[in-house]
């Protein structure tokens, strides 16, 4: 028996009101929502879940410490929109929140043949994340 796919991803967070915030500021318009809060299975935080694309990203709040690119743990979040101004779009929404950009948008594996239009920015946390539009042959 095949697996379904990735439910979703949780994400332990300083401040969870901010990275909610900071979410749906960029891909709100994208449609990420809010579906729901519930007490994460140690009932001692809440945790609050997001949808986007069938898809949902957990955001809990963090115990302490701090994120590390490219320590162990999640390398990076991508989130795939329907059309490149989108990419576009929710970049500006990045500068518009300040948010740390790693790399503006661009295409990426142009020598491949690949019609692959991305940027990478950080959230408040410094996890590094993506919105790429990827225009596959066939799909």
């Amino acid at each position: 028996m095949a697996g379904r796919g990735i439910h979703h991803v949780a994400l332990a967070v300083s401040d969870v009101e901010r990275s909610l915030a900071f979410y749906l500021a960029i891909l709100g318009p994208l449609g990420l929502e809010e579906h729901g809060r519930w007490p994460t299975y140690r009932g001692t935080e809440e945790l609050i879940l997001l949808e986007y694309g069938g898809q949902c990203l957990d955001l809990r709040p963090a115990d302490g410490g701090a994120h590390r690119h490219y320590d162990v743990g999640i390398e990076h979040l991508g989130f795939e929109v329907e059309r490149p101004e989108e990419v576009d779009e929710a970049y500006e929404r990045c500068l518009g929140v300040e948010a740390a950009i790693q790399s503006p948008p661009e295409f990426h594996y142009v020598e491949d043949g690949e019609d692959y239009y991305a940027f990478f920015a950080f959230d408040p946390d410094g996890i590094r994340f993506e919105v790429f539009y990827w225009e596959r042959a066939g799909a």
